[in-house]
């Protein structure tokens, strides 16, 4: 299976709802299907008016043989009374990153993260994220490079990671 890579836009909103459904754990919170998301303003902000914003930035993957996407990573910058699960503080975006279970471990998790990091490379100093700490995916991010946030989660089960964009992406 080959796989295309484009930036993401306002027509890719829908899709963004299913891949916030699959990266947060929205499912263990009860909530049945992405369209549920909409009522759940702390995930809600992650995708809430993508593409309307200058500083949206977004990668999506699209199955070459199918043309449908199965995965995405977008970053948005919540200040404020938005902050997100990631904050850092008011110049960092915050990453969401998800791949449909069907096409995960073909190492788009990667791909896609490389892609959105550079993509936001010149517009943003950094990226921060938010992470369950027994999440494998926090192995991929600490081989991108990011590392733990000191006392962001004291008391939490998430890890908040940040990495800088000062240089060029390298092999994750």
């Amino acid at each position: 299976m080959s796989y295309l890579f484009r930036r993401a836009g306002a027509d890719d909103v829908d899709f963004l709802w299913v891949a916030l459904y699959h990266a947060s754990y929205a499912a263990q919170l009860g909530i049945v299907d992405p369209e549920a998301l909409h009522d759940h303003r702390e995930l809600a902000r992650y995708v809430d008016g993508w593409g309307r914003r200058t500083d949206d930035v977004g990668v999506v993957a699209v199955d070459a043989d199918t043309d449908g996407p199965v995965g995405a990573a977008w970053l948005r910058l919540l200040t404020g009374d938005g902050k997100g699960f990631g904050y850092v503080d008011d110049r960092t975006p915050e990453l969401a990153i998800a791949v449909l279970p069907g096409h995960r471990g073909r190492g788009l998790g990667e791909r896609l993260l490389r892609e959105v990091l550079d993509a936001a490379r010149g517009t943003f100093d950094a990226v921060s994220l938010s992470v369950r700490a027994d999440n494998p995916a926090r192995r991929l991010y600490e081989r991108a490079g990011f590392r733990p946030v000191p006392a962001a989660d004291a008391g939490s089960r998430s890890v908040t990671m940040r990495i800088p964009l000062m240089r060029p992406a390298g092999d994750i």
